[in-house]
């Protein structure tokens, strides 16, 4: 892979993760078992952090409130890539944030709106970084045996070839 400057990998992640529409939440369960749904993220801050928009009262909810541990997964299909964070989430019921974080689509889910209680926001937070990107050139050689990865140090970004 040559000397991967953390910058590039994450301008591509972020292309990516902008790249899909959706991508899979999963949390832990009552048993410690994964859990993945299909969620429609906002695009990612400067400093990687994901917002996500969803029902006060959702499973997803209910079990980052128990085990904050917290996964996201993206399929970029144009760019023949994907991007996995491993971080934390937390509930944020800021109405700020939620007229900040809104789809107007969403109203017929959600028909308080942002101001409602039954809308709320999960922030997630990575730690972690895991891309693979064929149209970037961000995969290992032979092709496709593992991914680059970069992790937080403190306020800033890694490349690590700890996999």
């Amino acid at each position: 892979m040559g000397a991967l400057k953390v910058e590039h990998l994450l301008e591509t992640a972020k292309s990516s993760i902008r790249s899909a529409e959706y991508c899979f939440l999963i949390t832990l369960g009552d048993k410690g078992e994964p859990n993945a749904r299909l969620v429609q993220p906002f695009e990612p801050e400067e400093d990687m952090t994901i917002w996500v928009g969803t029902w006060s009262k959702s499973r997803k909810v209910h079990e980052i409130q128990k085990d904050n541990r917290v996964t996201l997964a993206f399929h970029d299909k144009a760019g023949t890539a994907y991007v996995t964070l491993l971080g934390s989430a937390q509930i944020e019921r800021d109405t700020n944030k939620k007229r900040k974080y809104w789809r107007e689509d969403w109203i017929g889910f959600l028909p308080q709106g942002p101001e409602g209680d039954d809308y709320v926001l999960v922030k997630f937070t990575p730690f972690r970084i895991e891309l693979m990107s064929f149209s970037h050139g961000i995969l290992p050689r032979p092709y496709g045996l593992r991914p680059a990865v970069a992790v937080r140090s403190e306020d800033f970004w890694v490349v690590t070839d700890n996999v």
